[in-house]
């Protein structure tokens, strides 16, 4: 059973990454192309503005600590 567990966690994971990896090619491309990027592109470019002007500055900075920490402790396990 915990086996299980471990290998849908590292699955889902898995496209969580993905999915941010998405977002971060989306917004290169609409830094790149501007608003001739195409709709979806600029939508999602304003979804995350509008996110990250929402959201308070401390929030961000805690979750990006966090993250970076998280990162570095899956690279030694690793």
């Amino acid at each position: 059973m915990w086996t299980f567990v471990t290998t849908a966690k590292r699955v889902l994971w898995e496209f969580v990454e993905l999915g941010f990896l998405v977002v971060l090619a989306l917004l290169l491309v609409h830094m790149l192309l501007g608003a001739g990027a195409g709709a979806y592109v600029v939508s999602v470019a304003d979804n995350v503005a509008k996110f990250a002007s929402t959201a308070s500055s401390g929030l961000l900075g805690v979750v990006i600590v966090l993250a970076i920490v998280f990162l570095a402790l899956r690279r030694r396990i690793a």
